[in-house]
Parts: structure tokens; C-alpha cells; sequence
């Protein structure tokens, strides 16, 4: 009878060591559940980039697409036919008003010219004979040894060597013409472009690809368009006064130049739904060249004590705009608001926040109404058109693992 008592013993032994391992078992999960519980109860802040809300002044741009264009372009043509001696300017280099730039050999032209001075000079001197011959006549018609005919007759003889001298002063003043025309002078001052012929080549007054093409740089032009409803506020503009234009590279990230508006076209064209418009530029140091394609951005106004936040703080929801504030205890509130202006970079807000609150710009995706956040301002990496600046932000951190 022991063997089953001992049995039974052992067995009662195993059940009790079961029940203490269910027990801790039970024990171990039941405190990593409460472990997880109060981990979730108290996430660590998330990170987030704000920038403060401001009160300032904001510029109004009008942004657009155009083309540099020169206020003159000269294609040199001669005026007159003959063999070129002379080439006077070397391929793009600058030229002023009154350089030679070509010379033609003005030999046909000149023994033209000498011509009309000797026929000139012989239709002097018999201008003075027949003037003599017309006194003698005169004084022999009061004796009655010469007719009133023959003295009518000399008379027209002088008065027709008079005319015909004025007709030989205007051969003189035509010859003369087309000598000068022999030497080419460049009408403006500017840059030239390609040389079209080359000394000994022979010119003619009805060719038509020219010589050489002029384009004066300094002042330049840009010739760009703005849509038809944008019309009333740049007449306005243009009424209060000046109109500040700032040319840009054509991806808009670098400034060019900055000039003024000259005049807006006469015309809507019905097709685009465009305006046309032409800005004046010094260009001194050449940065705008003939052809360039830029942007523009045209001041129509300023909107003075305007509250502004940073363009990327606008976020887009069901019900219309918000931003993300950051409210006491880095609590983050979801603020509806009203934008009345909005560029590439900044927003103009008429109602949801005020100036001195903080914004979130980066990190939304990561938090929501009620999410503590660890709020790190931005930075401030470089200047970018017009003095505006370009916000660096910084990159959230590595998500750590749990043990």
C-alpha cells in the first residue's frame, strides 16, 4: 500500500508545481500589460519645426513668363553697290554711334562726284559769258543797234545756265551722298552679332541679309503677360506711381535684374486671356541678354500690418484651411483660418491666429489635435529673390526601438 500513497504523493507534488508556474506566468503578462499600459499613457513629445506668427508688411506679386527683347535692333544693309575694303569690327564686341564698320571702295563713286563738279564749274563760266553777252545786249537795245528779241533771247540764255547750274549743285549733293554711303557707320551703340560677309566680297544695295545685326543692351527690355483680370489692379498700380518689376532666372530661383513697367498693351488678347506688358531695365553688368527667357514679378501693392505665416503652415482639410498651434503645455490646437494672399513662401491671414503664436511648418503628418509635441524653431539658411528668406527644415528624428 505505500507504492500508491507515494504515488499519489508525486502527483499532488506535479498539480502544485503547475499551478505555481500557470500563476507567474499569469503574473509576467498581467505586469507587461500594465508596463504597456502606462508606456502608452505617456508617449515622449513628438517633434515638430514651428515659425511665430508675424505682423508685417506683405508685397503683392504678380508672377509671370517673359522674354527679354532689346529696344532696338539694326540689321546693317549698304545703301549702295561696290567691292568691301574694310571690315571694321571683330564679331560680337560692343560698338558706339558713328564707328566705321565697313568700308567700300568708294573710287566709282568719288569720279562720279569729280564729274558733277567739272560739269558744275563749265556751266559757270558759260553762265558768266551769257551774263556778259546779256549786259552788251542790254546796252545795244537802249542805242536801238540790237532787237528787243535778241535781247529776250539772251535773257533766257542766262536764266537756263542758272537752272541747270542748281541742277548740277543737286548731281554734286547725290554724288556726295552715295561716297558717304561707301562708309558704313553703326546707327546705335551696341553689340554686334555675326559678320555676314568678309572683305572683297561684293555688296548691293537690294541684298537683303545685311551685313551685321546691332542690338543695343543697355537699357533692355521684357516683354511678359499677366492674366485679363489682373488688368484693373495694374492700372492702378501704374496710377500711383512707379511700378517696381524684378526679372528672375526662368525657374525663378535667382534675381536677374530689377526695373520698372513701362506701359501695359492696348489690348486683351482674346485667345490666351492674356495682357501683354513691357518692364525697362538698366542692365549694366549684362544680365539680361536678347532672347533670355525669365520670370517676372510685379509689385501691384502692399498690404501694411498684415499677420503672416509661413506658407507651408497652411494646411487643407473637409472644411476648408487650418494650422496647427501649439497651445499651453506644447498642446497642439487645430485653428481654422482665412488666407487673402499666398505666395510660394508666405500667407496672409485674415482670421485664426495672431501674431506671437507659434505654428507648426513640418511634422504634421506626425501629430493631430490633443498631440504634445516638442517644438524646434526654424532655421534660417540663406536669402533667396528680393531679400525673402529660404527656411531650412531640419529632418525628424530616427524612430527608436522599444526593448
Amino acid at each position: 500500500m505505500a507504492a500508491p500513497s507515494r504515488v499519489r504523493r508525486y502527483r499532488w507534488i506535479a498539480i502544485a508545481g503547475l499551478l505555481v508556474i500557470v500563476a507567474a506566468t499569469g503574473g509576467y503578462f498581467g505586469w507587461r500589460e500594465l508596463h504597456k499600459d502606462k508606456t502608452a499613457a505617456k508617449p515622449p513629445p513628438t517633434p515638430v519645426t514651428v515659425a511665430e506668427v508675424r505682423k508685417g508688411n506683405y508685397p503683392v506679386y504678380l508672377l509671370g513668363l517673359g522674354t527679354v527683347q532689346p529696344f532696338d535692333t539694326v540689321t546693317v544693309r549698304s545703301r549702295v553697290d561696290g567691292e568691301v575694303e574694310k571690315v571694321g569690327f571683330r564679331q560680337g564686341q560692343m560698338v558706339k554711334e558713328g564707328d566705321v564698320l565697313v568700308q567700300i571702295d568708294p573710287r566709282p563713286y568719288q569720279a562720279a562726284l569729280d564729274q558733277a563738279i567739272a560739269k558744275k564749274a563749265q556751266d559757270e563760266a558759260n553762265l558768266k559769258n551769257a551774263q556778259l553777252n546779256l549786259a552788251r545786249f542790254s546796252e545795244l537795245a537802249r542805242q536801238d543797234y540790237a532787237t528787243k528779241q535778241q535781247l529776250d533771247t539772251q535773257q533766257a540764255t542766262v536764266e537756263q545756265l542758272t537752272a541747270q547750274i542748281k541742277g548740277d549743285q543737286a548731281m554734286i549733293d547725290n554724288a556726295q551722298t552715295q561716297v558717304g554711303y561707301t562708309t558704313i557707320r553703326s546707327p546705335l551703340s551696341g553689340r554686334v552679332g555675326f559678320r555676314l560677309i568678309d572683305p572683297g566680297n561684293i555688296v548691293h544695295a537690294a541684298d537683303t541679309n545685311g551685313i551685321v545685326t546691332i542690338v543695343r543692351l543697355q537699357p533692355i527690355s521684357v516683354v511678359f503677360t499677366s492674366p485679363e483680370q489682373t488688368v484693373p489692379d495694374i492700372n492702378k498700380a501704374l496710377t500711383a506711381g512707379e511700378v517696381p518689376v524684378e526679372a528672375l532666372s526662368s525657374d525663378g530661383s535667382k534675381s536677374l535684374a530689377k526695373g520698372r513697367l513701362l506701359l501695359l498693351n492696348n489690348t486683351v488678347d482674346q485667345a490666351s486671356g492674356t495682357i501683354s506688358m513691357k518692364a525697362r531695365y538698366d542692365n549694366t553688368d549684362n544680365a539680361l541678354w536678347p532672347g533670355l527667357s525669365v520670370s517676372t514679378r510685379l509689385l501691384v501693392r502692399t498690404i501694411k500690418d498684415a499677420t503672416i505665416i509661413p506658407e507651408n503652415a497652411v494646411q487643407h482639410g473637409p472644411d476648408g484651411l487650418f494650422a496647427f498651434v501649439v497651445g499651453p503645455g506644447n498642446k497642439i490646437e487645430q485653428q481654422p483660418i482665412k488666407v487673402s494672399e499666398q505666395d510660394l513662401k508666405e500667407a496672409v491671414v485674415t482670421e485664426g491666429v495672431s501674431p506671437g503664436q507659434k505654428v507648426v511648418t513640418a511634422g504634421q503628418s506626425r501629430i493631430q489635435k490633443g498631440t504634445i509635441v516638442q517644438p524646434n524653431a526654424e532655421k534660417k539658411k540663406q536669402e533667396g529673390p528680393s531679400g525673402s528668406s529660404v527656411a531650412e527644415v531640419p529632418a525628424p528624428p530616427a524612430p527608436q526601438r522599444k526593448p
